[in-house]
């Protein structure tokens, strides 16, 4: 598994690298977007919905967010988009950690879709609103979920006993 992840990583990082440095965010914003719309395609097939469904609400994920932000849509209403999706956030996660992950199948799938998409539009958005507010700004926060997801993958591996998640 860790040779499959090296490998992708250095894949990615040869369209990821260009868009970075380019002086314009918009190279950065479609790359990501286009990231961001797979992963859209991927929660979808990961609630049970069929490839072409799946497909096309990626796609209308993607199609959504680019003419919101092309069209200037979110930065007049930026704040409050981060307030909504910060309550939002704390709520839901309080709710579902109260409930606990035996529950998740129980709630309806198009509440599973909706939410994943709008947490999946949010964290393009913070990507994109990061890189605008400088690259510096933007490699430190990408350098610490870095950081992060390889200190608990060499952590699970060395000192883990179970699997957070079997079945994936």
């Amino acid at each position: 598994m860790l040779k499959q992840r090296v490998i992708t990583a250095l894949v990615l990082l040869a369209f990821l690298l260009p868009a970075l440095f380019h002086p314009a965010v918009v190279p950065f914003a479609a790359l990501t977007l286009v990231l961001i719309a797979a992963a859209g395609w991927e929660w979808a097939r990961l609630n049970g919905l069929g490839t072409g469904a799946a497909l096309s609400l990626g796609i209308g994920l993607g199609v959504a967010m680019a003419s919101l932000w092309w069209g200037a849509l979110l930065q007049a209403w930026l704040p409050q988009v981060w307030l909504v999706a910060g309550v939002a956030w704390f709520v839901l996660g309080a709710v579902l950690l109260r409930r606990g992950v035996a529950c998740w199948a129980a709630w309806p799938r198009a509440a599973r879709l909706a939410g994943g998409m709008l947490l999946l539009a949010a964290a393009w958005l913070a990507l994109v609103e990061a890189r605008r507010i400088g690259l510096v700004y933007l490699l430190s926060v990408m350098t610490l979920v870095w950081m992060a997801d390889i200190a608990a993958y060499f952590g699970g591996k060395s000192f883990g006993r179970r699997k957070l998640a079997p079945s994936i």
